[in-house]
């Protein structure tokens, strides 16, 4: 089982680049950063954990450029989009963006994705919220069209463009993985349908076993083998007892979360990590 890292990449936190390369220097297979562009003022839309929303959610660098940071600054370490808010962002650009990423890392990107759940904020990118989910499907759609094809067509109710020619292309191929951040039955067949992974987030080992199992009926019917759908989950603690009962199960990766601080608070936090990392070495 793989360890990695996540934290919201702020202005008043520890650089995504040295955050990165402390991560690396400990051992750490992956390091992730979230995104929002931008937070609504009107604070509609509940935060689903529940409570006040954290600053970190309206202080984020731009996703495509901390990732860039933070595989200039190391070597080895896998770097993840965690998640990645694709109905925010036009597909063509955002191809570019993750095969750049990808060519000038050396192939150490993990796309992972999401819909989203602030509807203002997507709103004012001219994405309907309950509609989401198509946007969503169709630009992950044209996107492998255009890392894959020379010329790239695609025609659907959202995204819409004629041949063209687009590089570079991802250094991965077909294209980096495609890992869903989603917990319903229906973002599981989403994940079947489109993706190469699923990230659910800080789910109870009995809970994420029923939802493995769902997972994978889901894949057969589909003609995929589940050993090629696998789980990275989220915001976990490092208690030993749980993360064994993750490693039965067959969860690919467990990416703990830190807070938005500076080194000082920070590099405290990955030492502890890291330590519980080394017993499963």
């Amino acid at each position: 089982m793989k360890f990695g890292v996540l934290m919201f990449a702020t202005d008043y936190a520890i650089r995504p680049d040295d955050l990165a390369r402390a991560c690396e220097e400990r051992g750490f297979e992956s390091v992730w950063f979230p995104e929002h562009t931008h937070i609504p003022v009107s604070r509609r839309s509940p935060w689903p954990i529940g409570g006040d929303l954290p600053r970190d959610y309206w202080h984020t660098h731009d996703l495509f450029v901390s990732l860039m940071a933070a595989a200039a600054a190391t070597r080895t370490i896998k770097i993840g989009s965690g998640i990645c808010l694709v109905i925010e962002r036009d597909p063509i650009v955002l191809a570019k963006e993750v095969a750049s990423v990808d060519q000038l890392s050396n192939g150490r990107l993990l796309f992972g994705i999401g819909g989203g759940w602030n509807a203002e904020e997507m709103e004012h990118h001219g994405t309907p919220f309950q509609r989401r989910w198509k946007v969503l499907r169709e630009r992950i759609e044209a996107m492998k069209v255009i890392w894959t094809e020379e010329a790239a067509e695609y025609h659907g109710e959202f995204v819409n463009f004629d041949p063209m020619w687009s590089y570079p292309k991802p250094l991965q191929k077909p294209h980096p993985p495609i890992l869903l951040g989603t917990l319903s039955s229906q973002g599981l067949q989403r994940v079947v349908r489109y993706c190469d992974g699923w990230i659910p987030a800080a789910l109870p080992p009995q809970e994420l076993a029923e939802a493995m199992r769902t997972l994978h009926a889901l894949a057969e019917q589909a003609g995929r083998n589940p050993r090629e759908i696998p789980v990275s989950i989220f915001g976990m603690s490092d208690d030993e007892a749980a993360l064994r009962q993750y490693q039965a199960l067959g969860v690919e990766r467990v990416v703990f979360a830190v807070p938005s601080e500076g080194r000082d608070q920070v590099l405290p936090i990955l030492d502890q990590y890291a330590k519980r990392l080394a017993t499963f070495a």
